[in-house]
């Protein structure tokens, strides 16, 4: 996976690759699935969400461009298999998932593997975790429409990144966004960015 998926592809932080390394994608996944754990593609996870492909992890990883000090918010927390990771390139993770049963799955496979720097919350991620504010970086997996939360961008320090997928004019890209400037970078598929009813 590292070599053929991520390095062959342009990911090119030896921290990230060693995240990737160290992580067992296959522990995020129902028995059913994980043989399929480490192939080049999003695999589900139960209530219509799904595991983005290894590649994506690893890119919106890299995009934070973490050094080892920071607190991060993920929004989207989903199997907690993107937390973990980050766990391993920032000092604490805060993570967001509004699906209660996959929060309580995501909280109780990161307690069993060891993972003692992420925190796990049920809610709805458009609104970020403000009792936890300021964010070094904010990664989101689910797609916006125009544009992210003004929540998320309110809790992030000045200078620090979000990465999130935003759908404009039929289609999805990932961008990032830094003090106001945004780089439209690739074409990316993930659910939507919902948020209150």
């Amino acid at each position: 996976m590292v070599e053929q998926q991520l390095r062959a592809r342009g990911i090119d932080s030896e921290r990230v690759l060693d995240a990737m390394t160290a992580v067992p994608r296959e522990a995020f996944l129902a028995a059913d699935v994980r043989e399929s754990a480490y192939a080049d593609g999003a695999l589900p996870i139960g209530e219509g969400q799904t595991m983005s492909q290894p590649w994506i992890v690893a890119f919106m990883a890299q995009l934070l461009e973490l050094e080892g000090d920071e607190k991060v918010l993920e929004v989207g927390t989903g199997s907690g298999y993107g937390a973990a990771v980050l766990s391993r390139l920032c000092a604490h993770v805060v993570t967001v998932e509004r699906h209660g049963p996959l929060a309580a799955t995501a909280k109780s496979t990161l307690r069993d593997l060891g993972y003692t720097n992420v925190e796990v919350r049920n809610g709805d991620g458009t609104r970020g975790v403000a009792d936890r504010a300021p964010y070094d970086g904010i990664s989101v997996t689910a797609t916006a429409r125009t544009q992210p939360p003004q929540a998320l961008l309110d809790q992030l320090v000045p200078g620090a990144p979000i990465v999130i997928p935003i759908r404009r004019g039929g289609s999805e890209h990932l961008v990032r966004i830094r003090d106001g400037q945004a780089e439209r970078l690739v074409p990316v598929r993930f659910v939507p960015l919902v948020g209150p009813e």
